[in-house]
């Protein structure tokens, strides 16, 4: 199976009215945002929705044209890239889009013009590729453990792909692994086929900040929009309960991300924040050409000697942006106005229709 040829989107886009582009995203995770800034940019918008899921886009009046389809899947099906090629359209991918029409199908099959670097996707599902990214970076990670018999501290266990947490667990020992691991497989948050994939690394304690930012390869700077962080349950209600009460429960933690809520950082952590996302940018660069392009989530914990530690990237724009669809402190600073990530998408596409650069946000 061959990938999608680089030179055929660029010539599928040479065929696009640059005067009447459309930006197209699932109708999941971070497309709210996604389409009204494309809208306030000045584009013409288009989702593609599971049948019954549409009514968020229609009440809030965020798509002017709706692909409506059996399953979210059915994205990547050659009638529906018929329609989005027609449209003009540029995708935006995001969360759901990766998790829904599979990565292989994205790589292989879906041939429609997307904002940004369809390669790096997969540098973010597969751990081993994703923690090759940071460590080139010289980004302070967490101790990866090989297998479950090494454990001897407190551990986090993760599986792959945009999961949204589910099926992470903490463990201290290898029965206490085991133990989860078949809970897990129980409850089907996981099969089989994930178990040897199991991602095993020290728990880090501290505070949670989900950084976003924009790489823009028109200016080429990196740009800090935002910050959040998550609400997860079970585990947020589970530590409201007395300490005592716990135990007595019996409950196992889960971490499903549920919502998000937007944070800002202690002022002298910035230049942290900043150091992190400037070495990113570059070793993507390196690594899987033509880079981190547009938006990108570092997700770290700071711990109580200041120290940010980063346990996980999106190599696409993150769920957390939906904390900032009308602007955060960041955003503001840059821009002095309200500007979504999705906004900042739509913005970059416009300047580079502008310029005649757009083949260099394209994949």
């Amino acid at each position: 199976m061959s990938k999608v040829n680089r030179d055929e989107i660029l010539s599928i886009l040479a065929k696009y009215d640059k005067n009447d582009i459309t930006i197209a995203t699932l109708g999941s995770h971070t497309s709210l945002h996604i389409l009204k800034g494309a809208k306030k940019e000045g584009f013409k918008t288009a989702v593609v929705c599971e049948k019954g899921r549409e009514v968020p886009y229609q009440r809030f009046k965020v798509a002017d044209e709706y692909i409506i389809v059996d399953k979210f899947r059915d994205i990547v099906n050659e009638d529906v890239q018929e329609q989005l090629r027609a449209m003009n359209s540029i995708v935006i991918p995001h969360g759901s889009f990766v998790a829904y029409a599979g990565l292989d199908r994205i790589e292989n099959d879906f041939n429609v013009p997307m904002f940004g670097n369809r390669d790096i996707l997969r540098w973010e599902a597969e751990r081993d590729l994703e923690r090759q990214m940071m460590m080139e970076s010289d980004i302070r990670m967490p101790l990866k453990f090989d297998n479950s018999e090494d454990i001897d501290r407190t551990v986090m266990v993760k599986f792959p792909g945009a999961r949204g947490g589910k099926g992470y667990f903490v463990a201290s020992s290898k029965e206490e692994f085991d133990t989860k691991i078949a809970n897990m497989l129980e409850r089907e948050w996981i099969e089989e086929d994930d178990v040897p994939k199991a991602h095993i690394e020290e728990y880090v304690s501290g505070t949670n900040f989900c950084i976003h930012y924009f790489y823009s390869v028109l200016n080429d700077e990196v740009e800090l929009l935002g910050m959040d962080s998550r609400f997860e349950s079970n585990i947020d209600g589970l530590v409201r309960i007395p300490a005592k009460d716990q135990l007595d429960i019996g409950l196992d933690p889960s971490y499903v991300i549920t919502g998000n809520h937007p944070v800002v950082m202690r002022e002298s952590l910035l230049p942290q924040v900043f150091d992190i996302g400037d070495k990113l940018v570059e070793s993507a660069k390196k690594l899987v050409k033509p880079g981190m392009n547009g938006p990108f989530c570092l997700q770290t914990m700071c711990t109580d000697n200041l120290e940010i530690v980063t346990f996980e990237m999106s190599a696409r724009t993150d769920g957390g942006t939906n904390t900032f669809m009308n602007g955060s402190a960041y955003s503001y600073l840059l821009f002095e106005e309200e500007m979504s990530m999705g906004q900042r998408i739509a913005r970059e596409i416009k300047n580079a229709i502008s310029e005649d650069k757009v083949d260099d946000l394209i994949t």
